[in-house]
């Protein structure tokens, strides 16, 4: 292996978007995973869940995240998608990293779905995506307080056919043991009433399971279609669990960003 490959990538917003420290993350990772109830008596085959700031949509990614608790020793690999905001992308970008790093520990990468991926077109390795991208590291310390031990494999999704990611995850997500994680936040920075009402159209069409979302309704809209075409094929259901915005967790009510969180089942 060279060095390249065993290189760490280390976290970029610890101490921005959520707690530097491991002992103060993990009790505020806890105490929102206590303020969120499951609601499912099986373990999701998917989630999607946002990407913002703890303070803002940390209670909404609990909703999520608390549905793998029951579940924990069962799921062994997460296939990580979500979109890039500081590079523009083409396709899927792997990092090089053979691990993720959070403050509560390292995630191995997992070395034989990166080979997967690595063989479809439009994937490649591409570190620079994911070197400041916050859409993906922000889950990991959920991943770590509800799971035990698991693999990841990081993808950040830029721009590509909802059908080529699908066949991404027709390759790759083969194995019970395997969760899918897509990170999207909603809508930005309307006022709060036309905030919710672009926001339930939104979630009509998530659940509806219609590919058609676009970016100015979810910046994760790249994986979340490919999701849905994904799941609509397999015949899946996807269950809204939470859906709020800025303006009722942390923010004023003039200019706030949407968040949901859903699971989907066989």
């Amino acid at each position: 292996m060279s060095a390249a490959s065993a290189a760490t990538r280390p976290p970029a917003v610890a101490g921005m978007f959520y707690p530097r420290d491991p002992p103060t993350l993990r009790a505020t990772v806890d105490q929102l995973l206590a303020g969120a109830r499951a609601s499912l008596t099986k373990a999701p085959k998917a989630l999607i869940a946002p990407h913002a700031g703890y303070v803002y949509s940390g209670a909404i990614a609990a909703s999520a995240y608390v549905e793998l608790r029951a579940h924990s020793a069962s799921i062994r690999r997460v296939i990580l998608m979500g979109p890039t905001h500081r590079v523009a992308l083409r396709g899927v970008a792997i990092p090089e990293a053979a691990r993720f790093q959070s403050p509560l520990g390292d995630v191995t990468v997992d070395a034989a779905l990166r080979d997967r991926a690595l063989g479809l077109p439009g994937v490649a390795v591409n570190d620079a995506a994911h070197a400041s991208e916050h859409s993906l590291e922000v889950h990991l310390p959920f991943l770590q307080a509800v799971l035990d031990e698991f693999t990841l494999l990081p993808l950040v999704v830029g721009d590509i056919a909802p059908a080529a990611v699908a066949a991404l995850l027709d390759v790759l997500w083969t194995e019970d043991d395997t969760l899918v994680v897509v990170s999207t936040d909603l809508s930005h920075y309307h006022e709060y009433r036309k905030a919710q009402a672009i926001d339930a159209a939104t979630v009509a069409a998530i659940e509806a399971q219609q590919p058609t979302v676009e970016p100015q309704q979810a910046c994760g809209c790249r994986p979340l279609n490919g999701l849905l075409t994904a799941t609509r094929q397999r015949g899946m259901r996807i269950l809204p669990l939470d859906v709020r915005n800025s303006g009722d967790t942390a923010g004023d009510r003039d200019r706030v960003v949407g968040y949901a969180a859903f699971a989907v089942t066989a």
